[in-house]
Formats: structure tokens, C-alpha cells, sequence
């Protein structure tokens, strides 16, 4: 059954949903759609960073477990334009929109649609014009236990064209979130391509090989610790069938996660902001790179790149994505 969690600045209660099947166990805040917590059978530590207080997601987290979008990742000076008319989205990230504004779908108190022993399905209405995006969007999003599995299933409809690119930004330690970084994580990503980006994280336009450069996770190797990974890998030209993405294995525990989607882009993140400054779950202390982000998503900047994959939803289409994260032990 839902339980309190918390309460909002402005009134409004937050539930915490738990959930359980397949070897896992989760809970699931609406706000945010948050995943706060998953467990694996036989692993007493989380596998994600999560908090243990609503206070904590509303000042300290980053993007910790969240769903996000409008436009997941970023897009430049946040200008873009659709069927001839521009646009101007929320401008928070060294002058650009990241993760659809301050005040993304990630920020949103989502209403608890259905739930039962082994899955949650959350619902929020984003409203045209909502940090700088046309259209009224109805958006739901399903957390699926299965054998081994995390599935994330998202639905989204509009009324006028506007971009939907929704993403799970979870951040993943398959060790312990409270010792040590994800330096010796294992991690190989199915990508021929990555995209090159400035110096505020928005690509160059350019699709380059990963071949010969710290950016080549075809084979399984250490992420390591010289390089910081901020950067989308190039999967495929448009959305697919689910198909594997990448795999990561922790370098203690020897649980492996395989990521699995429809979208055609998979965002990297390894982690490195500033220490946390409370405590985590179970009052762990997250450092620099405790965990790091593994987005399955339409590639950054789309709309002002035409040759990349596009995030454009039209009136009468229907918006879908699934992603699957799936846990077993080498």
C-alpha cells in the first residue's frame, strides 16, 4: 500500500509505493516518479542513490532516480522550433534547457494512476506552455518487476506538435553507493558513434567513431577514472525494437546489469559533481562518482539537428518508449 513519504512546500502529500517481484524490490515516490530505492535478492546494499527525506530530493539531488523531460538532456540556448514557429524553453544550464527546465516533469508531484504487487504506473498532465513547451501533454509512466528485471514503460499524447523525449535518470552502483566510485565498474555500450559535445555539453553536430578514443566501450573494460563521460552514444538512426544497449558489472559484488531499449541514443554519465552534503539511503555518504547514469533517450540537441534522431509529437500519435534494466550475478 502507498505510504507518506513526505510533504511538498505547498501542501501537497507525496507517496511512497513499494513494490516487489522477480529477485527485486523498489519504491516509487510520485514525485517525480522517482525511483528511490531497488534492491536485489542475496545484495543487501541498494543498487541506486537515493535519499531517505523529501527535503533531500527538493535541495540536493541530481536527478536522483527521476523521470525527465519535457526534453531529456539538452538543448541549446533552450531555442528550437517546430513546424516554422520558435520557441523558447527554460534556460538553466550555462544558457541552455537540461532536462526540460527547473521546473520539468522531474519537479512534478505525479498522480498514482494503478499499482499492484509487482508493478506502479504514475500519470501527470503537463500543461501547454510549461517551461517553455506548446501543447498539453498526458504522460504515464509504468515500473514493471519482472525475473531479474526493472521495466520502464512510458505512454505520452498531446494536442498540438511539441517534443516528448522522456528518459530514466537513475544513478546506478552495483558495489555500494556509500564506498568507493564506479571507477572499477565494468561497463561495454553496443555503440559504433558517440557524440563529441563543447565545452557546456551541447554536440558539435559532428557523429564521430568511438574507435581509438577514450569514448570505445564495445568490449568490456574499467571505466576508470583519467576521463569524465558526459556524452550520448549513438545506437541506432530512429527508434527500434528493444534491443540491448550496454552491460555493467560491479567490480566487488559481481552483479551485471544489462540495459535494454526502444530509443536510439544512451546517455553516459559518470558521476562526477560535488559530494553530496546529507546522508543517502541508509546513511550512506555519496561522494564524486558514487554512481553513474546509463539514459536511454532521443540523442541531445535534436530539435536545432535535423541528421539526428527527432523528439517531435504530433496530435493523434502516441508516444511510447520501454527500457529494461536487467540484473544477474557472473
Amino acid at each position: 500500500m502507498p505510504v507518506r513519504f513526505g510533504t511538498l512546500p505547498d501542501g501537497q502529500p507525496v507517496e511512497r509505493i513499494g513494490i516487489e517481484g522477480g529477485g527485486l524490490r523498489a519504491a516509487v515516490l510520485t514525485y517525480g516518479a522517482i525511483l528511490q530505492d531497488l534492491r536485489l535478492d542475496g545484495h543487501a546494499p541498494p543498487l541506486v542513490l537515493g535519499f531517505e527525506r523529501i527535503e533531500h530530493y527538493l535541495d540536493h539531488s541530481v536527478f536522483f532516480g527521476a523521470i525527465v523531460g519535457r526534453y531529456a538532456n539538452r538543448i541549446a540556448n533552450g531555442r528550437y522550433s517546430i513546424e516554422g514557429r520558435d520557441y523558447q524553453a527554460d534556460r538553466h544550464d550555462r544558457g541552455h534547457t537540461l532536462h526540460g527546465g527547473r521546473a520539468g516533469i522531474d519537479r512534478q508531484n505525479w498522480t498514482l494512476a494503478a499499482h499492484g504487487a509487482d508493478f506502479v504506473t504514475l500519470a501527470l498532465a503537463d500543461p501547454a506552455g510549461a517551461s517553455g513547451f506548446p501543447g498539453n501533454l498526458s504522460i504515464t509512466c509504468t515500473y514493471r518487476l519482472a525475473e531479474g528485471e526493472l521495466r520502464v514503460e512510458f505512454a505520452a499524447r498531446t494536442d498540438a506538435p511539441t517534443l516528448c523525449n522522456l528518459a530514466h535518470h537513475s544513478w546506478f552502483n552495483l558495489d555500494d553507493g556509500g564506498s568507493g566510485d564506479i571507477g572499477d565498474h565494468v561497463l561495454a555500450i553496443d555503440a559504433e558513434r558517440y557524440l563529441p559535445v563543447d565545452g557546456t555539453g551541447i554536440p558539435t553536430g559532428e557523429v564521430r567513431s568511438v574507435e581509438d578514443t577514450p569514448f570505445d566501450f564495445r568490449h568490456p573494460r574499467q571505466i576508470g577514472r583519467a576521463a569524465l563521460y558526459d556524452h550520448n552514444f549513438c545506437l541506432a538512426g530512429s527508434r527500434r525494437a528493444l534491443t540491448r544497449a550496454a552491460r555493467l558489472e560491479g567490480a566487488r559484488s559481481g552483479i551485471a546489469m544489462e540495459v535494454w531499449t526502444t530509443e536510439p541514443g544512451l546517455q553516459f554519465f559518470s558521476g562526477d559533481i560535488a559530494p553530496r552534503s546529507v546522508p543517502g539511503l541508509g546513511g550512506r555518504r555519496y561522494g564524486r562518482r558514487a554512481g553513474l547514469c546509463l539514459e536511454p533517450q532521443i540523442w541531445p540537441d535534436a530539435p536545432n539537428r535535423p541528421h539526428f534522431p527527432q523528439a517531435l509529437l504530433r496530435p493523434g500519435e502516441t508516444y511510447r518508449q520501454v527500457s529494461s534494466f536487467r540484473f544477474s550475478r557472473s
